[in-house]
């Protein structure tokens, strides 16, 4: 009898003992699942993890380098820069513009300012500054592109990688780029067939035997403003200065650049030291 008391006794006390850590680990699990779906909770840690949102002036949707507000997103925008950009840079063939600096007088420096002046607004007193010859190729948009871009005067990109809130202040955009820097960061490679060219468009060549400057640009016109025999492929470029030499603005036919006495300037595929055709990636 006794031994039967024991035993009920040591079963009862396990029972209890098993329902105490019961309770125990169900209040810590229901402790820990309360806090979890505790909605203020979730907001709180939400908030706190949560990356701050990208403002539109920052945004870079196609990871180019080049900020979504300073592209041209509008057919009609990019048209209308494509007139100015290629008329500039033409005029400067039949007479240069005093507000081209002279110091700035090259290849990349020809892309620089007819890129800066397709940007501005053309009224009055832009044709006034910039000399005789010029004509209203194409309409303003009601927005001056140059004023609006959060780029400010600081155009051209200067290092890779997406566009970034502090890339200003880091120092990767500049006012000036040479003709690789326009190269490798403001245009996209199209490639070397000249069918995919259009106006506005570069032409660059490589020619690694010079040092300082191994990179040559020319602007792609297509059909130009003065057009004698109606060809529309000419382009235009500045031949680069040297110590005793400022260099000149010369205005060609792509047919004519191919029978270049120097084959390493001819414009054709064939040619390893032609690489091949850029868009700026304000158009792309």
């Amino acid at each position: 009898m006794i031994g039967f008391l024991n035993k009920r006794r040591i079963t009862c006390a396990l029972l209890l003992w098993f329902v105490f850590v019961f309770l125990i680990a169900y209040l810590a699990w229901g402790g820990t699942g309360a806090e979890k779906s505790d909605p203020t909770l979730d907001r709180r840690a939400h908030a706190a993890t949560k990356e701050q949102p990208t403002t539109p002036a920052a945004l870079d949707s196609d990871n180019d380098g080049i900020p979504d507000a300073a592209e041209l997103r509008s057919y009609a925008e990019r048209e209308a820069f494509r007139h100015w950009f290629t008329h500039i840079a033409e005029m400067q063939y039949y007479r240069l513009s005093n507000q081209w600096n002279m110091d700035q007088r090259d290849c990349a420096g020809l892309v620089r300012f007819a890129w800066r002046e397709a940007l501005r607004r053309h009224d009055r007193l832009w044709f006034q500054k910039m000399g005789p010859g010029y004509q209203p190729v194409a309409a303003d948009g009601k927005d001056d592109p140059l004023a609006a871009s959060p780029l400010g005067a600081k155009l051209f990109r200067t290092d890779f990688g997406s566009y970034k809130a502090n890339d200003l202040a880091d120092g990767k955009f500049s006012e000036f780029g040479d003709a690789r820097t326009l190269k490798s960061f403001n245009t996209v490679f199209l490639g070397r067939d000249r069918h995919q060219a259009r106006p506005g468009d570069l032409l660059i060549f490589f020619q690694p035997w010079v040092q300082k400057f191994p990179y040559h640009i020319m602007i792609f016109l297509g059909p130009a403003s003065v057009s004698p025999d109606g060809a529309t492929d000419w382009v235009v470029y500045h031949t680069g200065a040297a110590a005793n030499d400022k260099g000149t603005v010369k205005k060609v036919e792509l047919k004519v650049l191919d029978g270049h006495p120097d084959p390493r300037w001819r414009p054709v595929e064939s040619n390893k030291n032609f690489l091949g055709f850029y868009r700026l990636k304000i158009l792309d």
